[in-house]
């Protein structure tokens, strides 16, 4: 009586303390590093909403319009900051954490704490998760598909057929690649059963009978039809954006073709080296290099050991193990790799949606273990790996968050933008008058600054080498280094200058702040740069 009640309790509290731990990573500091491109990008884009009162979805851009709903409501509440677009996203990380411990219907809740644990710590979920960006809510509707179709099959109740509707109607609402997880998802499904005619499972169970009624099946499929026209047609003021959900994908597949320069052929390992064919006839043209692409296990190799070694082990795992749920979800993870391995367009953040499965695999080998190994030194062992990705996940989050030696960081805007923002606001601080201030933008590419600035209402952003104001001097400027000497010849006042690098993929450019607007933040600083004044007439001529 007392060891039943003792897990009881145990069932309440462990989960309550993975929870907390999650929320307490992902909130402190939470503004601590500048906001990426996308998130610029994406707070551009919540910007034009408070003027047009919808999202105008482009089939191009990837990206379902759910996020950006999400944003301008956040923005709407706490204001125009880094911290309010990005708790919406910790928000959903934390309750992607909290979901985890829910498959307990499923699976041994040991293993789910353990997946928990492992998932709250990870540095990919725990950096992405601190990011106003789509990933992380892509993985909670991902997995509350599961969990609900899992739900249905061993319950058939009417909440969990919701909880799978929601999440298909997320993903479709969140992210193009919602095609590949759909296909992964239904070849897993042959994939276990050919699995299961040489290896049967154990224990299984057949489907339970459906409790909900016709009624209640054409309200779930009603409201998910309903939500996803709210959304995509621009709340039914831009229903351009409902033909764009299938002019999306021919898009998606050019760019997933293409790379756009992200490519990562640096991780290419060559297998073989064969000739080209046409129509199956070998020519004399070239050869071609049959190449295995290693991206994703590499940044696994580097940061989310959990994963590699739950995919390492994975298909004798499946091979031997009897539980289904465990198999199906070793078999769709290696579907979803093996697709974003052929996709050559990658992008890091897109380690989360690969690596989520193998959490369940991982906590469930170390529940095994536990079960016919020495537990004390199972114990130590899970101990010692998570509390080093622990550690690792701070080091990245709270040190490294700028630093392009951690492949996690990614077009990342380095904290030379603080040399200008954080002057600018100390004095609206003072006077909000200086929201009026007039600032010339001359880069080549300036995401996130346009958000950042989104406030000051005389700004100038001339993208194009020829392009420049009228009127060159400013209170403040950004000009690209190649640029420099070409405005400096048009200066007529004195600035406080800085080096400012945007971010690695863009090259180096100059801040000027005008000494005279700028001299009560930098006091007894003397101007960088001075105007050359004309030479007189005469002067250096002899008497």
């Amino acid at each position: 009586m007392l060891s039943i009640k003792n897990m009881t309790s145990k069932s309440r509290w462990i989960p309550c303390l993975i929870v907390a731990l999650t929320a307490v990573f992902r909130l402190i500091f939470l503004a601590i590093k500048p906001p990426h491109f996308d998130e610029g990008v994406n707070g551009w884009f919540i910007d034009q909403m408070a003027h047009t009162g919808y999202y105008h979805y482009d089939p191009a851009n990837y990206h379902g319009p759910l996020h950006f709903y999400i944003l301008f409501v956040f923005q709407l509440l706490f204001g125009r900051n880094l911290w309010a677009i990005r708790l919406p996203i910790v928000i959903i990380s934390t309750l992607t954490v909290y979901l985890v411990t829910l498959f307990d219907r499923f699976l041994d809740r040991r293993t789910c704490w353990i997946a928990a644990i492992a998932m709250a710590v990870s540095p990919g979920f725990e950096f992405y998760g601190r990011y106003a960006i789509h990933e992380s809510e892509f993985v909670l509707f991902l997995m509350l598909f599961v969990w609900g179709a899992a739900g249905v099959r061993k319950f058939g109740t009417v909440q969990y057929l919701w909880a799978a509707a929601m999440g298909i109607t997320g993903m479709v609402l969140t992210k193009e690649t919602y095609i590949i997880h759909f296909v992964a998802f239904a070849l897993a499904v042959p994939s276990l059963l050919i699995l299961e005619k040489f290896s049967p499972s154990s224990g299984v169970v057949s489907p339970a009978k459906d409790t909900y009624s016709l009624r209640q099946l054409c309200i779930v499929g009603a409201v998910s039809y309903g939500l996803i026209i709210f959304f995509y047609s621009g709340n039914f003021l831009d229903f351009s954006g409902l033909h764009g959900m299938i002019s999306t994908f021919s898009e998606w597949v050019k760019t997933g073709k293409k790379g756009n320069g992200h490519e990562k052929t640096e991780y290419d390992f060559v297998l073989a080296t064969l000739p080209h064919t046409v129509i199956g006839k070998t020519t004399l043209l070239g050869k071609k290099s049959l190449t295995l692409n290693y991206y994703w296990f590499a940044l696994m190799a580097r940061y989310e050991w959990p994963v590699l070694l739950a995919i390492v082990f994975s298909p004798l795992y499946a091979w031997r193990k009897n539980n289904r749920f465990i198999r199906y979800l070793a078999i769709y993870g290696w579907g979803a790799l093996a697709a974003y391995t052929l996709v050559n367009y990658k992008t890091p953040w897109c380690i989360i949606t690969i690596a989520w499965p193998f959490f369940f695999v991982f906590g469930d080998c170390m529940k095994d273990l536990l079960d016919k190994i020495n537990k004390p030194f199972v114990v130590s062992l899970i101990t010692i790996l998570l509390t080093s990705l622990l550690a690792w996940s701070v080091r990245l989050n709270f040190f490294h968050y700028v630093d392009e030696d951690e492949p996690y960081v990614y077009v990342q805007t380095f904290n030379d933008v603080n040399k200008l923002t954080v002057p600018l606001f100390k004095l609206v601080a003072e006077d909000p008058a200086n929201y009026n201030l007039k600032g010339s933008i001359l880069l080549s590419s300036y995401h996130p600054l346009p958000w950042l600035l989104g406030d000051f209402t005389n700004l100038g952003w001339y993208d194009e080498d020829d392009s420049k104001p009228d009127d060159m001097d400013a209170d403040f400027l950004v000009v690209d280094d190649s640029r420099v000497e070409d405005v400096e010849k048009t200066l007529k006042q004195d600035y406080f200058t800085e080096e400012f690098h945007l971010r690695a993929s863009m090259d180096p450019a100059k801040l000027y702040l005008n000494a005279k607007k700028f001299s009560g933040i930098f006091p007894n600083r003397k101007a960088d740069f001075t105007p050359q004044k004309p030479a007189q007439p005469g002067a250096g001529k002899a008497p």
